[in-house]
């Protein structure tokens, strides 16, 4: 079996006694849907025709079945609808789970080349249609067979010519639909596609709307929103044709059954091979015949969406992630902090030119070290290979002796702090956002690890102190203190190895101050790599690496590479010039 079938099948399993009780009710609805029309036949041929002496009693009790089977057929009916899309909603949440797990598997390569909008319209829209399909699918095919093939069977007890006449339309049906579908589901998948398209350009304004207002490009952005909208409008007019030639031409070939069948049904009652109760039988029989092929084509477009969604919730949830734990994969303990790069070298993709080669470099316990260079040289790249956030293309990194490839990812990062330039604050509170480093930490670890950090004096200004909810990525907070919130949080983790990726090159002088403070004190007993835009404030690192196209240029104290008067001498006077 494919293994997508495989997967497809795979999310009944926890719901199986609730689909089995599903299709039970769908079951009883088509029997009691073929079941009345017999009734309605006894009662007009067998009652009303025969004029037997107790027909009125037989009528009654008639009545009372027929009333029976109503009440039966609404009970199971009422289950199908709540418990069935209940099931078919537990089975989205599911699929959400998983796939939603999954993004958290994939490395920093992967979302180098998504776009978030896509990703979330695959979590969203995509296992909503999904949802629809688990749901009416099995059940639109049992009750459509069931009624089909048993009414049918009926139609042929009733009279042979008639029955084979309605059964001439059904094979241009099926080639008609087969068609349509086809095309339905070329434009569904479009529409998908597009409805992506549409929320990752919202996404993208909408994370950037101080920019697009600060440069007053409002009308630019409408315009790019404008053209994905006209684009996703073309898609959707493709598939309501589509649907609206699918649906129209059923109806129309099934309306013809029906003047067909009674043409050709009131032929044979004048010629007395056929009378009417047994003509009222068997329209009423064609419009259960005609009901299941409406349902079936209900359940092709559901088909057809749901599956342009399954096969797009596959394609995200196939990506492999490059970056997971070797099978012997040891827990890192005790950690000391020796960070040591053996002929290191990385590059983004296969095609592309190598960011760093040959890099050998080792940090001490305990050491501050500085990475300093030019613009692109791979200071940042570097940094993000130890707690493999990418792997290296060449060589390894060993912290305390080990290859951090066969370090289980979770261990290997919880030993490690990173503070970055641009900080990233939750919704929420700025308790919570501290709280991130250490899940479990108390109020008192909290407030301790924000006064370590120089933030305990500005949010007891706040309106509601550690309480303040600081909105969506922190907007209602300056960038020095969301920089010393990012700072609090990497002192409750309390990682042996620290990582400062250009952490206050964005902040004014006051900002800058507390920061630079607050980071000092971080560094005390930890081994640390600051990444340095301004290297004034790297001075006082007990080593300066300094990085350019060709690799480690020049390494020392801050003294002997401006006594060296070479790259790093050039870099600080010109800092000092500007």
């Amino acid at each position: 079996m494919n293994s997508r079938i495989k997967k497809f099948l795979s999310y009944y399993k926890p719901y199986l006694g609730l689909f089995c009780a599903d299709m039970a009710c769908a079951f009883m609805v088509s029997a009691i849907t073929l079941a009345i029309p017999l009734c309605i036949r006894y009662i007009t041929k067998n009652l009303l025709e025969s004029g037997a002496p107790d027909a009125l009693n037989q009528i009654y009790m008639m009545g009372g079945v027929m009333l029976v089977l109503v009440i039966l057929y609404t009970a199971c009916h009422a289950f199908i609808d709540y418990q069935g899309h209940m099931m078919g909603a537990l089975m989205e949440g599911d699929m959400r789970n998983e796939l939603f797990d999954h993004y958290h598997k994939l490395s920093f390569n992967f979302y180098d080349e998504q776009k978030t909008g896509q990703l979330m319209t695959r979590i969203t829209n995509d296992s909503y249609d999904l949802a629809e399909l688990y749901h009416h699918g099995p059940e639109d095919i049992v009750i459509s067979l069931l009624n089909f093939i048993g009414a049918f069977v009926i139609l042929i007890s009733i009279n042979v010519k008639l029955a084979l006449i309605a059964l001439l339309f059904l094979p241009i049906m099926g080639m008609y639909g087969y068609y349509f579908s086809k095309k339905m589901h070329i434009a569904l998948r479009k529409s998908k596609d597009r409805i992506g398209d549409i929320n990752a350009q919202v996404e993208d304004t909408l994370s950037g709307i101080r920019v697009v207002k600060s440069f007053t490009n409002e009308e630019i952005e409408k315009q790019k929103f404008a053209y994905e909208n006209a684009r996703f409008v073309d898609s959707r007019r493709e598939t309501y044709k589509s649907e609206a030639y699918f649906y129209e031409g059923l109806i129309m070939l099934t309306q013809l059954m029906t003047v067909a069948v009674v043409i050709f049904g009131a032929v044979n009652i004048i010629r007395g091979s056929l009378d009417i109760a047994d003509l009222l039988t068997f329209l009423l029989y064609i419009g259960i015949l005609i009901e299941p092929i409406q349902r079936l084509g209900n359940f092709t477009r559901l088909y057809q969406e749901g599956i342009a969604g399954f096969n797009r919730f596959m394609e995200a949830l196939e990506v492999k992630p490059d970056i997971q734990d070797a099978a012997d994969a040891i827990e890192l303990k005790h950690t000391q902090g020796n960070v040591e790069f053996k002929n290191v070298s990385f590059k983004y993709r296969e095609d592309y030119d190598h960011v760093l080669k040959n890099i050998s470099l080792n940090v001490r316990v305990g050491e501050y070290v500085a990475l300093v260079g030019p613009s692109g040289a791979g200071k940042t790249t570097l940094c993000s290979l130890i707690p493999r956030f990418y792997d290296v293309s060449a060589g390894e990194i060993l912290i305390d002796g080990q290859d951090i490839r066969r370090i289980s990812l979770h261990s290997l990062r919880r030993n490690i702090g990173v503070v970055q330039q641009d900080v990233y604050l939750f919704a929420g509170t700025v308790s919570d956002n501290i709280r991130y480093g250490k899940l479990d930490a108390s109020e008192e670890e909290i407030i301790a690890a924000a006064k370590k950090a120089n933030a305990h004096d500005f949010i007891m200004a706040l309106p509601n102190g550690y309480a303040t909810d600081i909105g969506q990525r922190g907007v209602k907070l300056s960038g020095g203190q969301k920089q010393r919130l990012s700072v609090a949080r990497v002192f409750l983790k309390d990682p042996p190895i620290i990582i400062f990726d250009e952490a206050t090159s964005s902040l004014d002088n006051e900002s800058e101050k507390a920061v630079q403070d607050s980071l000092e004190r971080l560094t005390v007993n930890r081994t640390t790599l600051v990444i340095a835009h301004r290297l004034s404030t790297v001075r006082h690192a007990q080593r300066i690496i300094v990085l350019t196209d060709n690799g480690i240029d020049e390494q020392g104290t801050h003294e002997e590479l401006i006594a060296l008067n070479g790259t790093y001498a050039n870099l600080y006077n010109m800092q000092l010039r500007i």
